[in-house]
């Protein structure tokens, strides 16, 4: 039987890599989507609402074919669902003045959401700020301020997860800030100005994960496509991600390849979007025992 609600938090918490799936650039979010993705082979299923869009009544009825076609494979009540963010981690003020995209897309019930261009610290904690109950108090004072998420949306999020509404309450918070939480929140570093920060921000309480960004950060150092082979300079600014990263204690996220998977999780890389095959290789190697 599962033991939490969010199954990639669960693999992660034993250090296991974990495989999504899903589009960077929108998809097609409507019941029957969501039922026939229930069965996926991945962890977690990518919804790309940073350039495409912003679908909330979709995403309810796609949300909603994820239950009626569960459980997955695994047992949990449904794969886990992480939404990229149209919004940009400019500044506090910025987060703050679109926290209505996270408190929206959280009642729908989904388990984690992804910033993209984490370009200061100040934008990352309004960020969990924006995305945490005032009654959940871990962190806050030392080095968060006092949540901002509202009462209502535990009301449609929970039937999602599968739990009662006082349950969700419960849970509904960032791991591992909270160790019993189940939500799963990210970065995206993908440009000169979050890489200037990388040190700072990546430090802040209530992040689980990150990446790096490669084709934005490739346009910002002047690119118009990702080159290939690496410059230096490009290859310097992922490796930059990676170490603060680790220094942070973050999950890494990058593509790999079935040639390269077993080589990317000796380096440390726990998160992957490049496919099926990639994620049996990488599932085997890692001696990964939770079903698919």
């Amino acid at each position: 039987m599962p033991k939490r609600v969010n199954k990639v938090i669960e693999l992660l918490d034993e250090d296991q890599p974990v495989f999504y799936t899903g589009s960077h650039t929108g998809a097609d979010l409507n019941y029957e989507a969501g039922r026939a993705m229930t069965k996926t082979w991945a962890d977690y299923i990518n919804i790309g609402m940073e350039h495409g869009c912003f679908d909330l009544s979709g995403l309810d009825q796609f949300m909603k074919g994820l239950v009626d076609g569960g459980p997955a494979n695994s047992g949990h009540k449904t794969p886990a669902v992480i939404v990229e963010l149209p919004v940009d981690g400019v500044s506090a003020d910025v987060i703050r003045a679109n926290g209505w995209q996270m408190r929206q897309l959280l009642a729908r019930g989904v388990h984690g959401l992804l910033l993209c261009h984490a370009e200061s610290p100040e934008a990352v904690r309004a960020f969990v700020e924006t995305c945490r109950y005032p009654f959940q108090t871990i962190g806050v004072g030392s080095h968060l301020d006092v949540g901002r998420r509202g009462s209502a949306g535990q009301g449609s999020a929970a039937p999602i997860w599968g739990v009662s509404v006082d349950q969700y309450l419960d849970t509904a918070d960032p791991w591992p800030l909270n160790p019993n939480g189940e939500l799963l929140l990210g970065l995206k570093f993908e440009n000169k100005r979050a890489l200037a920060n990388v040190e700072i921000s990546a430090q802040v309480p209530g992040i689980a994960f990150a990446e790096w960004g490669p084709g934005d950060m490739s346009m910002s150092f002047g690119y118009k496509h990702q080159p290939n082979p690496r410059p230096k300079e490009i290859q310097d600014a992922r490796d930059r991600v990676f170490a603060a990263c680790q220094s942070a204690g973050l999950k890494f996220l990058e593509s790999a390849s079935p040639e390269t998977i077993e080589s990317s999780i000796d380096a440390g890389v726990r998160i992957c979007g490049s496919g099926e095959e990639t994620a049996r290789i990488g599932r085997a190697y890692a001696g990964r025992t939770m079903p698919v």
